[in-house]
Parts: structure tokens; C-alpha cells; sequence
């Protein structure tokens, strides 16, 4: 660690600063010793002084303690997780929840061509209000009962017969019903991860992914994307060299990019992943809007190496919090025990509000209008944001998003600052990013571009990002 020479923080605030972040995200436990006073000047690039006045205020403070010829050490009890202290240390205009908290706290005068979800007036609310006043006049179990530990039966079956229309073969006991794919994902990572294990990740990936893992004491290291999947030559070498315990993956239009995997390109997947004995996370929440499947690693697989997760939060409502995990056989007991631990089970209301919704057909003509919808959108979405500069990493075939890259030398986190100073929600692309690869890109909603306010706003904001630091000279 060296310090930065355009640090707003004195010497002594800098120094001070990296123990305390290294005690929120528990590297440094109560009882650690810290370096010698000298070790820690030559690890900062500073001087003993800056270090032994550094120590002492954090001793006044009551963070560290001095003991008499044996050194420094960590004081008190262990701190509640800081998320923000652990990992790399974003700008607060990338940091990836800073995208979630916007989208969610967004008012009415809001522009969010950054959010993650289709606009409200395109879900089928009424549709969703005779699901309701159906439930209300069932048995008294279908409001006030515990669901069963897998979940509702009627609607895992339901599932496994639209997994098996994407090729993956699942019985219904092999699909445990969950409250959302982020719950699925954190089930996931307690049952499979230790503190310091290395998980692989697309770079970009979706930006939940960073935080959630982060709060799993996970190493993260990303696999960069191509049109066709990730780059194969990378993910072998991340495999031969960091031993990851999985690889967490979009098969069908990737969030942020919206690329799909090539069938060649997910066959080498699963030789490597076979080769490194790594396990597969597939996210498929996003596969219902393709109008054709395209191919999934889990039917490739068949539920030996790869365990699929989805929802139904961005197709039909995330008010109706249900989702799934498909995964082997043998699995399944010892993740159900974890779930019941964790939250004694799903919401049974949802689970059987979300099964009268796919039985009934409102699940089918709601997904075949809306892949309408977003297929009129897309094109002059494309055509606008190209307008303003920006350049396309690839068309997609379908879903909502485009993965835009800027202008050379304008960075994504000044623009979306800058942006939402004048009340436009951008997805800044380094949030998406465990590298700098997604620094000169912005992630669009194509769905949520349609507002005219939108492109002035954004003309505005690439002007004065371009404008918020200095280009480098070379």
C-alpha cells in the first residue's frame, strides 16, 4: 500500500484510516497484532512518525491497544460487517448498491434508464388482483400456513416442466422453492463457500453479485465476456490458478451485456469445470424472454456440476417474491435444512399466487407481450443512445438491456454523478466490473428509455462528465 499524493486525508488520517478498514471487513480480528511501527511505515511509504502518531490516535480512541514490549494490537469485539470496507473501494457513484438504493428510493421525477426491472404499467396487475381475490376465497392455509420445507408442490412441478422445455432435466423433488434468486444465491454461497474461498465471475456480471459475495468473505476474480460467453483461454487459466469453488454465469442474455452463450462455447465450459472439478452457478433469470431457448449449461449437464437458480422478479413482479433452485439429487436435504434454518421456509402465499398465474395463462401472454414490447423498443433505444455518442458492445437478440461504451476518456462513474445531480438514474459499468473493464460503459434499460426527458439529460451529463477530470497525456 502506498499513499495516494492527491489524498484529501493527512498522512496520519490515511494511515489511520487503512487499519480501521481493515478491522470493518474483519482482516484484522480483536486480538490481531498489527505490524511494527516500522514494517507498516515502509508498507505505507511513510515515515515511522506518521505511523507511531497514527497508532496513537486510534488508541485514544479506544480501536487499537498498546501492550508493553510485545507491540500493537486490535481492541474490543468484532465490529458488525461493513460491506462498503470490504473489497475494492469504489467511488460512491459505482459502488454496486449505489444502483439498487437509487432505483428503489427513485421518485416520480426520477429518469432511470440505469434500474434493473421492467416499468410498472407493463406488468399485469389486474391479472395479479384476481390471482389475490382467488386466494382469498381458498382454504384458510393458502394465507396464514408455514409452506412445506421444498416448497409448494403444484408449483415446483410446474417448474420442472418449463426447465424441461429449456432441456433441463429436473423432478419436481429436485427444485426447492426460495423467496428470490438473491436468496437462492446467498443459500448457495453459505452452503458451498468458506471465508477465502475464490469465486469466478463475468466481467461484467451483474453488480449484486460483488456485494453478495463480498458479505461472503469470498475472493472475487472475473472472466471478461465475449459476444459468445466468456473467454475460454481466461477461464482456464483462473480455473488452473485460483481453484475456485464455482462459477457463477448468465447462460441466456447476460446481465449487464445481454450476449448468449454459443452451444460450442458452453460445451468447453463444462470440460473445464470438469477438468478443475469447480461447480457451476447458472442464473437464468432472464431466460423467459427469449422467444427460443438458446442453450443452458444445467441441460447440457443434467444437474451433476452446474445448479441453476431463477425468479420470476424481473418477467412478472417483484412484489411476488418467488423463486427457485435446481440442483442434484443428493443436495437437496442438507439445502432445505439451511433454508428452514435460515427462514423456516418460503412465502406458501406467493408460491401459490405465482402458480395460478402460470396455470391460468396469464404468465404466457403477459411474457409474449412483453417480448413485443421490447422488441419495438430496442431499435430506437439504440438508435438514440448511438446518437449521443455511444457505441453498442453487441445487439442483443432480446431481453431489456443494451451495454453502451462511452466516448474515449469519459468515465462512467463522472457521468453518472453528474447525471443524477440533474435527476437521471444511470447504471455507471464499473459497478458491473471486478476489473476496470467496465469503467467506459453504461448498462441501459430499454424499457425504461422511453421518456423524452431522457436523452437532453443525458446529452448534459456525457458533456460535463467528459468534462470532470483531466484526460491523461500520453
Amino acid at each position: 500500500m502506498k499513499v495516494s499524493p492527491v489524498s484529501k486525508l493527512s498522512l496520519v488520517e490515511t494511515v489511520a484510516a487503512a487499519i480501521t478498514d481493515r478491522i470493518n471487513s474483519r482482516q484484522l480480528m480483536p486480538g490481531a497484532r498489527l505490524p511494527s511501527v516500522r514494517a507498516f511505515a515502509e508498507a505505507m511509504g511513510v515515515s515511522k512518525s506518521t505511523v507511531v502518531e497514527a497508532y496513537d490516535r486510534l488508541g485514544a480512541e479506544g480501536t487499537i491497544v498498546a501492550r508493553r514490549g510485545s507491540g500493537f494490537y486490535v481492541a474490543g469485539k468484532t465490529r458488525p460487517l461493513c460491506l462498503k470496507a470490504v473489497g475494492p473501494q469504489f467511488d460512491r457513484a459505482v459502488d454496486p448498491l449505489w444502483i439498487t438504493r437509487q432505483s428503489m428510493q427513485a421518485g416520480p421525477d426520477l429518469v432511470m434508464p440505469g434500474s434493473g426491472w421492467l416499468p410498472s404499467a407493463w406488468m399485469p396487475s389486474q391479472a395479479i388482483r384476481r390471482g389475490l381475490r382467488q386466494l382469498a376465497r381458498g382454504p384458510e392455509t393458502n394465507l396464514v400456513s408455514h409452506d412445506q420445507p421444498l416448497g409448494f408442490p403444484p408449483l415446483r412441478a410446474q417448474i420442472a416442466r418449463r426447465l424441461a422445455e429449456k432441456g433441463v432435466e429436473a423432478g419436481a423433488d429436485q427444485v426447492v422453492l426460495v423467496d428470490s434468486a438473491t436468496q437462492a444465491l446467498d443459500l448457495l454461497c453459505r452452503f458451498l463457500l468458506e471465508a477465502g474461498d475464490t469465486v469466478l465471475v463475468d466481467d461484467p456480471c451483474y453488480f449484486n453479485y460483488h456485494g453478495l459475495l463480498r458479505a461472503q468473505r469470498a475472493r472475487v476474480v472475473g472472466v471478461p465476456m465475449t459476444p459468445n460467453g466468456p473467454d475460454l483461454a481466461t477461464l482456464a487459466m483462473h480455473l488452473a490458478v485460483h481453484r475456485p469453488r464455482f462459477y457463477i454465469t448468465n447462460s441466456a442474455l447476460q446481465n449487464p451485456t445481454g450476449s448468449i452463450l454459443a452451444p460450442a462455447v458452453a460445451h468447453r465450459i463444462l470440460k473445464l469445470a470438469e477438468a478443475h472439478d469447480t461447480l457451476i452457478i447458472e442464473d437464468d433469470i432472464f431466460g423467459d424472454f427469449e422467444g427460443e431457448p438458446s442453450p443452458r449449461l444445467a441441460g447440457f449437464d443434467g444437474l451433476e456440476r452446474v445448479i441453476q437458480i431463477g425468479s420470476f422478479s424481473k418477467t412478472l413482479s417483484a412484489a411476488i417474491r418467488c423463486g427457485f433452485v435446481a440442483l442434484r439429487e443428493d443436495w437437496v436435504e442438507p439445502l432445505v435444512d439451511l433454508k428452514l434454518a435460515m427462514s423456516l421456509g418460503n412465502s406458501h402465499l406467493s408460491a401459490s399466487l405465482m402458480h395460478g398465474l402460470l396455470t391460468d395463462g396469464t404468465y404466457r401472454r403477459h411474457l409474449a407481450e412483453v417480448r413485443e414490447k421490447l422488441g419495438r423498443a430496442t431499435a430506437p433505444a439504440l438508435r438514440h443512445l448511438e446518437g449521443c455518442g455511444l457505441k453498442a458492445w453487441l445487439e442483443p437478440s432480446g431481453g431489456f438491456f443494451l451495454w453502451m461504451q462511452l466516448p474515449d476518456g469519459v468515465d462512467s462513474a463522472d457521468v453518472a454523478r453528474c447525471a443524477l445531480a440533474r435527476g437521471l438514474v444511470l447504471a455507471p459499468g464499473g459497478a458491473f466490473s471486478p476489473s476496470s473493464l467496465g469503467n467506459s460503459f453504461l448498462r441501459f434499460n430499454v424499457a425504461q428509455c422511453t421518456d423524452p426527458r431522457m436523452i437532453p439529460m443525458l446529452q448534459t451529463s456525457l458533456a460535463e462528465g467528459a468534462m470532470a477530470r483531466p484526460k491523461r497525456v500520453a
